[in-house]
């Protein structure tokens, strides 16, 4: 018997393993009138941007908010340095509600970078991020830390990954479009936990 002890301790830490993997990692469903995406938030790496989105999440001002823009190759044609992405917010009559902007998690420190179907913080000038995030679609490391999208190098701050609904993704961005504006925006039903 005291040698089937450390097989034993040995089977349970296997067995806690994957747990232990998840640690960090939180489940999104952002329901839309296009079709669902389903999403994993990192807290463990970019712990303030996950904080910051959740606080809208579970305040529901999501509910009701709208993808309102798509970033596509044939619609920047005054950037130099092109992306790919679609932009998403809170609901209208929430807009003038809300939280302090946070500080950008850059990438550097983060280690997250913005690949195909990264959720990341829209924002103007650095540490000016509040409610809008985006979602990358294919690898845009411009987007990331020293890339040249933003004048200032700073990067946007990624936190977390589509799992489940590039497709959609792709549907949105492909939409009818005013110049970068959706006509007419798609709407986020809402976006909640995944239990």
């Amino acid at each position: 018997m005291v040698r089937l002890r450390p097989a034993l301790v040995v089977i349970s830490l296997a067995l806690a393993a994957p747990a232990s993997a998840q640690k960090g990692q939180i489940p999104i469903v952002i329901e839309t009138d296009a079709g669902k995406i389903t999403a994993t938030l990192d807290s463990a790496h970019a712990p303030n941007s996950v904080a910051n989105f959740l606080k809208y999440v579970d305040a529901k001002h999501y509910d009701g908010g709208r993808f309102h823009r798509t970033v596509r190759m044939d619609n920047q044609p005054n950037s130099a340095v092109k992306i790919e992405v679609i932009q998403g917010g809170v609901a209208p009559a929430k807009a003038q509600e809300g939280w302090a902007p946070i500080e950008v998690e850059r990438t550097n420190i983060t280690g997250l970078h913005h690949g195909d179907g990264a959720l990341s913080m829209a924002r103007a000038a650095a540490n000016t991020a509040t409610s809008d995030f985006f979602v990358t679609i294919n690898d845009q490391p411009e987007l990331d830390f020293a890339g040249k999208r933003n004048a200032d190098g700073q990067g946007f701050a990624v936190f977390g990954k589509v799992t489940n609904g590039m497709d959609i993704v792709r549907k949105i961005q492909a939409g009818q479009a005013n110049g970068q504006s959706l006509t007419p925006p798609v709407t986020i039903i809402r976006i909640i936990r995944k239990r």
